[in-house]
């Protein structure tokens, strides 16, 4: 006998589920010798800089995705899509969901980009809630969603219900889109630059540009996250990056100016 799981159920787990099918491909590909050049920070610089281990960052992102969880499950049950015993909605034509997808996607850009810049303009906000994603100095792929409980709650699950809503997307066609931001958002912690990677060749905002974010001189740029870099370049906290060979192998991800300024010396 088959069990019925609904559109809902699916939206919330398989974009969990996503994020560590994914984050974990980046982790075999650590072990790989060859791919060592084209990492955005030498291999040795993880324990160096970051002051978590990736154990307690295991434990954080399960902390949060548990606490997403309970809540998604408690706004179904108190605001249902539909009746019960009702079948889901119809699915609308690709067009449709391709302008759905690009809709939600501005949406969440938008809401992330004052939310995250906010949190760092409050010095409240980021000693006490978001420092926590910045004890990553030198980002990974299962590190994306390393944060406070609560930045969860307020840039993602509220950012992900605002674009659900705002763009008319059906049940099943969030399953897809949050999937892909999910993945979107663990290859830009995933802390390479490798080639052929088609995120980089359709995004702007990527590995090497949030990288930038979270170093200290870029800790005030590059808010922007996770698809679109327009609302950095319209507000003046755009900081464009050049990727340069780095002495030892491998690559890094250093801002224009500074780029400039080392060739002029």
């Amino acid at each position: 006998m088959a069990i019925a799981v609904s559109d809902e159920l699916l939206g919330t787990f398989v974009p969990i589920a996503v994020y560590w099918l994914y984050s974990g491909l980046y982790v075999a590909l650590d072990g790989v010798e060859r791919v060592h050049s084209y990492r955005l920070h030498p291999k040795g610089e993880e324990a160096a800089k970051n002051v978590v281990s990736r154990a307690a960052v295991v434990r954080g992102v399960l902390v949060q995705q548990a606490f997403q969880v309970v809540v998604a499950l408690t706004l179904f049950a108190v605001i249902p899509s539909s009746s019960p015993g009702a079948p889901p909605p119809k699915q609308p034509s690709a067009v449709v969901i391709a302008l759905q997808f690009v809709i939600a996607m501005f949406v969440m850009d938008t809401w992330q980009y004052f939310m995250h810049r906010y949190m760092h303009v409050n010095k409240f906000l980021y000693k006490h809630i978001h420092s926590k994603h910045h004890t990553l100095v030198v980002p990974y792929s299962f590190g994306a969603l390393y944060n406070h409980p609560l930045e969860g709650l307020i840039l993602d699950t509220i950012g992900g219900a605002l674009s659900f809503l705002a763009s008319g997307m059906t049940p099943r066609t969030s399953i897809f889109f949050f999937s892909f931001a999910t993945i979107k958002t663990v290859d830009d912690h995933c802390g390479l630059w490798l080639p052929g990677n088609i995120l980089h060749a359709l995004f702007s905002n990527n590995s090497a540009y949030h990288d930038i974010h979270h170093q200290l001189y870029g800790n005030k740029y590059n808010f922007s996250q996770p698809f679109f870099v327009l609302w950095d370049k319209i507000l003046g906290t755009y900081m464009p990056y050049s990727l340069e060979q780095r002495k030892g192998g491998g690559l890094e991800s250093r801002p224009v100016k500074l780029v400039e300024q080392t060739k002029t010396d």
